[in-house]
C-alpha cells in the first residue's frame, strides 16, 4: 500500500479547508496527501454563515452579504447594522467545486474511501471525524432549513433575521432564522437548543410550513433545497493520537455553533507550523470564550424560558461589539458591554 506524508480523515469543510490552505501555499509541492472521504459525490448540503471579521479564501463562494440584522421576541424587535463586518453565507456546493478543482490539479493529492486503503503508519494524520456515538442527552443546536422561492417579490434582501422567537418553545430554546438571498428567494431555518432525545422538537417540516404561512405570511412557494444538521454544544471526547480539526478539534464556538472562520484560522496555523506541527501547542479558541460559553450554556439548559429575553438583551450593545464577541475577536470593553446586559443572579448561580 502506498505511503503518504499527510492524511486528512474527513473531506468536509474542515478537511477540505486544510487541504486547500496547504495546496495554495505550496506546502504539497513535494509532499503527498491522502484525503479519506466516503461520500460518492459532492453537492450542496450546507450553508455556512458568519460575520466576516477577517479575510478568507472563499469570498467567491459567498451567496450574499448583509449589513443589517434583526431579532424578534413576542414582546419586542430590534435591528442592528454594521458596515464594518458584513454577515456572509457560503454555498457549500460552490465551496466543494472550488476546492476539489484545485486539489485535482496536484497529482500528489489522492482521495480514498477508508483509511485501510493506504499505509498511514508514518503519516501525520489530521482528523475531522467524531468516532464516538453522539450523546443525545446533552445540549445540541439542531436545525432544518429550506430555501424557498416565491413568484412575487416578498423579501427585503438587505436585512436578515438572526433570531425570531415568535414560536412554540416546548421547554427548550427555539427560534427561526431567515436569510433573504433575493427579493423572492430565502433560506428559512428552524433551530433548537435542546437535547436530541425528545422527538417533539424534530417535526421540522411542520414547523417550517407553519412559520412560513403564519409568520412570514407566504402562502405559495416552492422548495429548492433542504439542509439538516446537529451541532454538539459540547466538545466530543476523542481517543486518538491524531491532530483533530473542525468540530472534533474544538473549533465550534459552543454558545453560537459558529465554526467556519475558526476552521480557516486553524488551517492557517497548521500551514504556518506544518514542519513541526506534531510538537506545536494545540490550537484552540481563547480561554475566555470557553469559560464564558460554559456558563452561558448552563443558563440555557437550566433556564430555557429566559433565553428569548437574554438573547434580546445581547442586541442592546453596539453592533460591532456584539459581532466581535460572537466571532471571538472582542476586547475587554466589548466583553464588559456584553456581561452587564446579562441577568446577574441567573449567571452567578450558573457560575457557582
Amino acid at each position: 500500500m502506498k505511503e503518504f506524508d499527510y492524511v486528512i480523515i474527513g473531506g468536509g469543510c474542515a478537511g477540505l479547508s486544510l487541504a486547500y490552505e496547504l495546496e495554495i501555499n505550496d506546502k504539497l509541492k513535494n509532499k503527498s496527501l491522502a484525503i479519506i472521504e466516503n461520500r460518492e459525490k459532492y453537492e450542496r448540503d450546507k450553508t455556512w454563515s458568519f460575520w466576516k471579521v477577517f479575510d478568507h479564501n472563499f469570498q467567491d463562494c459567498v451567496i450574499k452579504n448583509w449589513n443589517n440584522f434583526t431579532i424578534n421576541t413576542p414582546d419586542a424587535s430590534r435591528e442592528l447594522k454594521s458596515e464594518k463586518f458584513p454577515y456572509q453565507s457560503i454555498d457549500s456546493g460552490k465551496f466543494y467545486n472550488k476546492v476539489n478543482a484545485k486539489l485535482k490539479s496536484n497529482k500528489n493529492i489522492n482521495f480514498f474511501k477508508t483509511l485501510n486503503e493506504i499505509n498511514s503508519s508514518n503519516s501525520i494524520i489530521f482528523n475531522s471525524i467524531n468516532e464516538t456515538p453522539p450523546d443525545k442527552s446533552k445540549l445540541w443546536q439542531h436545525f432544518q432549513g429550506i430555501e424557498i422561492e416565491t413568484k412575487k417579490n416578498i423579501f427585503d434582501e438587505e436585512i436578515f433575521n438572526l433570531m425570531d422567537f415568535n414560536c412554540d418553545q416546548k421547554d427548550a430554546v427555539h427560534f427561526f432564522y431567515t436569510l433573504p438571498f433575493s427579493k423572492n428567494k430565502a433560506l428559512v431555518e428552524t433551530t433548537w437548543l435542546s437535547n436530541l432525545e425528545n422527538n417533539a422538537y424534530k417535526d421540522y417540516d411542520i414547523q417550517l410550513e407553519n412559520y412560513i404561512k403564519n409568520n412570514l405570511r407566504i402562502k405559495e412557494y416552492k422548495i429548492n433545497y433542504t439542509e439538516k444538521g446537529a451541532i454538539p454544544l459540547f466538545y466530543p471526547s476523542t481517543n486518538n493520537n491524531f491532530i483533530n480539526i473542525g468540530t472534533v478539534g474544538e473549533m465550534t464556538r459552543l454558545s453560537t455553533g459558529y465554526t467556519f472562520l475558526n476552521i480557516q484560522e486553524h488551517s492557517k496555523y497548521i500551514r504556518e507550523n506544518l514542519e513541526n506541527i506534531s510538537d506545536k501547542e494545540k490550537f484552540k479558541l481563547n480561554n475566555k470564550y470557553i469559560f464564558l460559553d460554559k456558563i452561558f450554556l448552563k443558563v440555557v439548559k437550566n433556564n430555557p424560558e429566559k433565553m428569548p429575553s437574554i438573547f434580546f438583551n445581547l442586541f442592546k450593545v453596539k453592533a460591532d461589539a456584539f459581532i466581535r464577541f460572537m466571532s471571538n475577536k472582542s476586547n475587554l470593553v466589548d466583553d464588559l458591554s456584553i456581561v452587564i446586559k446579562m441577568p446577574k443572579f441567573t449567571f452567578l448561580k450558573a457560575l457557582f
